[in-house]
């Protein structure tokens, strides 16, 4: 038995009905800590609490807000290193990429104190004599957060900190194989002061508890990050009852490389893009499109640079790829690798790896000879697997990398100026890089997608308040 974590409500932890081990990917004998189960009731519970918080915490002063977002923000970078080991502990980034989002997590929460200081509306003149219009955003209301396991303390911060600098209350849902790093955000907000009932944390399935935050009725909006069949199923589900909705849903995200590509910044940009983080991403480069006359080099240098990566326990100071979150993503991400197989890849690398501890490992793999039509360059994998389709021209390139149905990241490596342009324009992404990997992104500027990768507002930066506040134009005679 580990530590017992307790769900938030009304301002006091409170136990659940029961309590799920999180157990360390890297060791599974390494118990993170034991975090409770929410239930229907308490979800219900954790509702009301934020409803009875809205009037009192909307209508307090940008200040008060910034206070405690920039407290918040503080002490989360103060607690790098421990947050940091927490979260590669529990999702199996290696110690530098948890302690590098533990410091975007309180970048962000920084940033978006700034925004609540810094405010929008309009006052016009009417067209009719005598008369003044004010437009002012206003507070959404109850605002439910069903965040995902791979970035368990970032999401839970970009959707958090806005929610509450433009006046909101909020119920989170944490990812059910990932809580720790909510958890922790959740009781700082409190130690920085937020009032009884400004923010709830529910933990547990999201068949349970996330189903009651998308039917209540007392919760006024929705941001989700998952996957493709729950974001759908959701956003029908709150356009059904008339409730606003953002969802991030996933990609399948090309990577061009172009003849005149420098070798050497095109297979390390592809390298981090496609095996980071063991590519477990919704940004990551999971398709290489490469020409011709650059494609024999670029796979060779790229495989060897690849199967140099050493992969072993996130904490290890000489690790560069972590395990897989678990044992069931690791079992999809061979099938996909036996896929390729059948349908006639190359497979580069791909093996379950033993290591020292008991984990799941998995040597990254390269997928040689596919076509844009096979399965592997159709559907979301999300590990640590990257596929190559050949091309012979530009345009070949450009029709291959927009043929799916995900529009989340691209990017292309050029040293051309007017190839980079036309790549920039005709990409149909929401986010688009050149020479840089496709998985990565400031906190301070809009973070989506176009296609199916993404509904609603953009998040992140400024343009997070378009989903967090409604707008209210009032006449004045």
């Amino acid at each position: 038995m580990g530590d017992m974590h307790l769900n938030w409500i009304g301002g006091r932890e409170i136990f659940g009905t029961a309590a799920k081990a999180n157990i360390n990917p890297s060791d599974l004998a390494d118990v993170v800590g034991d975090y409770v189960q929410a239930d229907i009731a308490q979800a219900e519970e954790a509702i009301a609490a934020a409803r009875a918080a809205f009037f009192t915490w909307s209508r307090t002063t940008p200040q008060q807000r910034f206070d405690l977002l920039d407290r918040t923000g503080a002490l989360i970078l103060e607690r790098r290193q421990q947050l940091g080991e927490l979260l590669s502990r529990e999702e199996g980034k290696t110690l530098a990429e948890g302690i590098g989002e533990v410091v975007r997590a309180g970048q962000i929460f920084k940033f978006f104190a700034g925004e609540a200081l810094r405010g929008a509306g309009d006052v016009l003149s009417s067209v009719r004599p005598g008369v003044d219009v004010e437009i002012s955003l206003e507070p959404v209301g109850v605002v439910g957060l069903i965040t995902p396991w791979n970035f368990p303390i970032a999401i839970p911060a970009w959707k958090l900190a806005p929610a509450l600098a433009f006046g909101n209350t909020c119920v989170i849902k944490p990812a059910d194989l990932t809580p720790g790093c909510a958890h922790a955000l959740v009781s700082i907000l409190h130690e920085a002061g937020a009032p009884a009932g400004v923010v709830n944390l529910v933990m547990g399935r999201g068949s349970v508890v996330g189903n009651v935050l998308v039917e209540s009725r007392e919760v006024d909006a929705i941001s989700f990050t998952g996957s493709v069949p729950t974001g759908r199923s959701i956003a029908a589900r709150c356009v059904e009852i008339g409730k606003r909705i953002q969802c991030e849903m996933g990609g399948k995200n090309p990577l061009v490389i172009l003849d005149d590509a420098d070798l050497d910044v095109a297979v390390n940009v592809a390298l981090n893009g496609a095996f980071f983080s063991t590519g477990q991403r919704c940004t990551a480069s999971s398709r290489l499109i490469v020409t011709a006359g650059i494609h024999d080099a670029f796979v060779e240098k790229l495989s060897q640079a690849m199967l140099a990566l050493k992969v072993g326990h996130a904490l290890e100071p000489e690790t560069q790829i972590g395990p897989v979150v678990d044992e069931k993503q690791l079992a999809q991400n061979l099938s996909y690798v036996a896929i390729a197989r059948e349908e006639g890849a190359e497979v580069v690398g791909g093996e379950r790896l033993d290591r020292a501890t008991e984990g799941f490992f998995m040597q990254p793999a390269l997928l040689v000879g596919t076509s844009n039509t096979m399965r592997v360059n159709r559907e979301e994998i999300f590990g640590p697997i990257a596929s190559v389709v050949r091309v012979e021209t530009d345009d070949e390139a450009l029709a291959a990398a927009n043929d799916t149905e995900f529009g989340l990241s691209a990017g292309v490596c050029t040293t051309s100026l007017s190839r980079a342009r036309r790549f920039r324009r005709d990409l149909a992404a929401g986010m688009v890089m050149v020479n840089l990997p496709t998985a990565g992104v400031d906190y301070h500027v809009p973070f989506g997608g176009r296609k199916g990768s993404s509904i609603g507002p953009r998040e992140q930066g400024s343009y997070a308040r378009q989903f967090y506040t409604i707008v209210k134009t009032a006449y004045i005679g």
